[in-house]
């Protein structure tokens, strides 16, 4: 399979997140040289720490910090890469309070990353990580999805399901990404993964696996779910699959799905496979992964 990305410098956006950590981490044991950014208004100090703490590299990591409404200073983080992965942080438990303006400062935000690639001149590929909600909500639709698809919005304030400010906002978010994208020649793979689930590097348990470890932590009664099957994705396969996607020349088109069903419809992950990537893990896998690391932080 030809390469596009050599192991050289790749620019992960929002680096303290579930799947970007764990990203960072195997990016760096995949010999990748490694900028990430972090929120100016978070404490630098403690996010730099854990950062270098969970990647025992830190000669191949380098931190920024950046402000999301002066795109420009993600310009020093993007500079001499040759790959950018945006994981782009939506609040999966925010409301519908002020949704206009959050949405647009998002959008805002993703657009200045978007043009940061462009005026480098050496990023080769950019990766965006989107959702499966950007897909799953159709009113009448069919019970499995895949990227030719788009969530109708009406349909999900209508439904209001867990995380529904979540999906609106990362729908919105990638057709414009997509929109400026084909505009301006970039190439962008959106990944629209399922729930991702397992073991964590993060100094807290992320909110998706507290949700999944409902029953075993005891704070089910402070959950609410939807009926159906939950598609979910091991955070290791959603890493490799942005590392996959990241060196395969080969895969074209605007939106691939990662995912591994195990809710209605699912994802479909045919595209995904047809270019030639396997995924490696079970449910139970996620399981035990999410158990093994909630006892290392305390939780069990």
């Amino acid at each position: 399979m030809e390469k596009i990305n050599e192991k050289g410098i790749v620019c992960v956006t929002g680096g303290t997140g579930y799947v970007t950590s764990w990203l960072i981490m195997r990016l760096l044991q995949s010999g990748y040289y490694v900028n990430t950014t972090i929120n100016n208004n978070m404490d630098e100090g403690i996010r730099s720490k854990f950062l270098e703490e969970i990647t025992k590299c830190i000669t191949k990591l380098k931190i920024f910090t950046t402000n999301h409404e002066d795109h420009e200073s993600f310009n020093p983080a993007i500079e001499g890469c040759n790959g950018v992965i945006i994981g782009h942080s939506v609040d999966f438990e925010d409301k519908y309070d002020d949704e206009e303006r959050k949405i647009q400062r998002s959008i805002d935000g993703i657009l200045g990353i978007l043009k940061a690639c462009l005026d480098s001149k050496t990023i080769k590929r950019v990766i965006y990580t989107s959702s499966d909600g950007t897909i799953g909500f159709i009113e009448g639709g069919p019970n499995v999805v895949d990227e030719s698809l788009w969530s109708d919005i009406d349909f999900i304030k209508k439904m209001n399901p867990l995380g529904a400010f979540y999906c609106i906002s990362k729908t919105l978010i990638e057709k414009e990404a997509q929109n400026f994208a084909h505009k301006n020649g970039l190439d962008l793979v959106c990944v629209n993964h399922a729930w991702v689930f397992g073991p964590f590097v993060t100094p807290q348990c992320p909110i998706i696996v507290l949700h999944n470890m409902a029953m075993i932590l005891g704070n089910w009664t402070n959950i609410e779910y939807d009926s159906g099957v939950i598609a979910l994705v091991h955070v290791d396969d959603v890493a490799r699959a942005h590392i996959f996607l990241l060196e395969s020349a080969e895969v074209k088109g605007s939106c691939l799905k990662v995912t591994k069903a195990f809710k209605c419809p699912c994802p479909c992950s045919k595209k995904l496979l047809d270019v030639g990537f396997e995924y490696k893990y079970s449910l139970e896998d996620m399981y035990d992964g999410a158990i093994a690391s909630c006892k290392q932080i305390g939780l069990l």
